[in-house]
């Protein structure tokens, strides 16, 4: 049995944790999330591997768009191979619309077995409206800028307007 923790990532403090089987899928651990936090569970989502830092890794999709029977996907991520360990992170994004984010941790494995997954804490309330993301990676774009300046200075920006070119004569 896994105890797993997932945390809204909102201001204010969202969170579930959850008893699941180890030997359930990833796809059953999205429909019990989604159902723990009042969702439907019938919107796309993935979960990404994390490290200790929560940096974002692999995606595990809901649907794998390789071939058939190729590449992985929720439904073939089994928990006790996905997250072996007491620790093991996930980043879960629910509904690409709307970028419901969540922090899911494995806090605990035990032999227990249980025969339904079920919600042992629920703290919090769901917000209306899924937060704004900022995907802005301030040293990248800034590196990108920097890469472009060059181009500013060549005299490309002479022109007040595409009408002061003569493109008849081209």
């Amino acid at each position: 049995m896994y105890k797993v923790r997932a945390i809204l990532d909102t201001k204010e403090d969202v969170l579930r944790t959850l008893l699941i089987d180890e030997n359930k899928s990833l796809e059953h651990l999205h429909t019990e999330i989604a159902k723990a936090f009042g969702f439907d569970g019938q919107e796309m989502a993935s979960f990404y591997t994390a490290d200790n830092e929560w940096n974002q890794g692999e995606e595990i999709p809901l649907f794998s768009m390789a071939e058939a029977g190729e590449g992985i996907s929720m439904a073939n991520a089994i928990l006790k191979h996905t997250l072996p360990q007491t620790h093991d992170k996930l980043i879960y994004v629910y509904d690409f619309f709307n970028m419901w984010t969540f922090y899911v941790e494995v806090i605990e494995i035990s032999d227990e077995q249980i025969t339904e997954p079920k919600v042992i804490l629920s703290f919090g309330t769901v917000p209306d409206e899924a937060p704004e993301k900022n995907f802005e990676n301030t040293s990248l774009s800034d590196d990108f800028d920097d890469e472009f300046d060059d181009f500013n200075d060549d005299g490309f920006d002479e022109f007040d307007s595409l009408d002061d070119l003569d493109l008849d004569s081209i």
